[in-house]
């Protein structure tokens, strides 16, 4: 397929700024994949359509504050840095990008402040990556907790670019699944974002299980598609663990013919990085740039929950080849008509 083909007008109206006032109660659309039906609900009634040996699949990696503001020696031209990726834990370098970008070059420092004023840290420039790429050496002395801790203090939580306002403290809390535990992404897998911690326990109650896989999501997931030939495109590297006891899990409830729900893209691909050629999910720790779009058969999840996303998206692109691109696409006409909320903080939905 091309690229032009996930082209759709969004209103700027419907990109959600905030999340919902409770996790499990955004809207949601259920879609039948199979016949096109549309219902219309909210996320916590979810625990209506599965039960007694269904999995949930979800993404328990933690997002750190990766976004930190700085000023460059000499100029104090205010520099923004992204924490991409830890290099090396004992040199305290890191994969990042930096915005201006051509402020900055190999050997400038850039130093960090508390709201005081108060220096804190400083990062040395020692290598360019790409055209915004940058490895940096943060000169610490302290012991490694402590360096974690400052990061904490000094970062921010990274919102995507289109919400358009500062992250505050809800943000810490809500750009944050309620089962996150493995720290090492900069974007949440926002799907998850709808589960509460009450309606987890009703699900289990009922009996559904929750099967844990670890994806790090990196801005490789958002990054813009360039080429018209979807076949062209690369997506970058994400570290990814599935566990032998998540892989039993989904493997038992396919030989019970029960249910077995990816919560989110991220879970999809997880799920497909590492399947058998007899539709069996096999133990996995390494790294996955798996690009998924239509014409493509998902040979293990039953039903995907995942958000409303952006035109034109890899996100979009994996929605569509899981539940057929002609009823995704009718189904986003109908989301913008009912005006449900699109994005990371947005509205959700579930395909069955």
């Amino acid at each position: 397929m091309k690229l032009s083909q996930f082209r759709f007008h969004l209103p700027s109206s419907l990109i959600a700024d905030r999340p919902a006032k409770n996790r499990d109660e955004s809207r949601m659309m259920i879609l039948d994949r199979k016949t096109g039906k549309i219902e219309h609900s909210v996320f916590k009634n979810i625990i209506n359509y599965f039960g007694d040996g269904d999995v949930f699949v979800i993404n328990n990696t933690s997002v750190f504050p990766a976004r930190l503001f700085g000023r460059k020696e000499k100029t104090n031209a205010r520099i923004e840095v992204f924490l991409l990726r830890e290099l090396h834990r004992e040199s305290r370098l890191w994969d990042t990008l930096v915005d201006p970008a051509r402020k900055i070059r190999i050997g400038n420092k850039i130093f960090f402040s508390n709201e005081k004023g108060e220096d804190m840290m400083v990062a040395e420039v020692i290598d360019n990556t790409t055209s915004r790429g940058r490895t940096l050496r943060f000169l610490f002395d302290g012991q490694y907790d402590d360096f974690k801790k400052l990061i904490y203090t000094l970062g921010h939580t990274p919102l995507p670019k289109y919400i358009r306002r500062k992250a505050d403290e809800e943000d810490r809390n809500r750009y944050q699944t309620v089962y996150a535990e493995v720290e090492g992404a900069v974007a949440a897998p926002t799907a998850g974002l709808h589960f509460s911690k009450e309606l987890i326990k009703r699900l289990e109650l009922k009996g559904s299980h929750f099967a844990k896989v670890t994806l790090h999501i990196g801005l490789g997931s958002f990054r813009p598609v360039e080429v018209e030939d979807l076949t062209k495109h690369k997506m970058d590297s994400e570290e990814l663990v599935i566990k032998k006891d998540a892989a039993d899990a989904v493997n038992t409830a396919k030989k019970m013919k029960k249910n077995v729900i990816a919560v989110g893209t991220s879970s999809m691909r997880a799920l497909e990085t590492s399947v058998s050629t007899k539709g069996e999910l096999i133990p996995f720790s390494g790294w996955t740039n798996k690009f998924i779009f239509p014409p493509y058969e998902c040979k293990i999840a039953d039903a995907m929950v995942t958000n409303f996303h952006l035109p034109e998206s890899t996100l979009l692109m994996l929605t569509t080849a899981f539940g057929g691109y002609d009823t995704i696409f009718n189904a986003y006409k109908v989301a913008i008509k009912e005006k449900y909320r699109f994005f990371s903080y947005g509205d959700v939905m579930l395909i069955i």
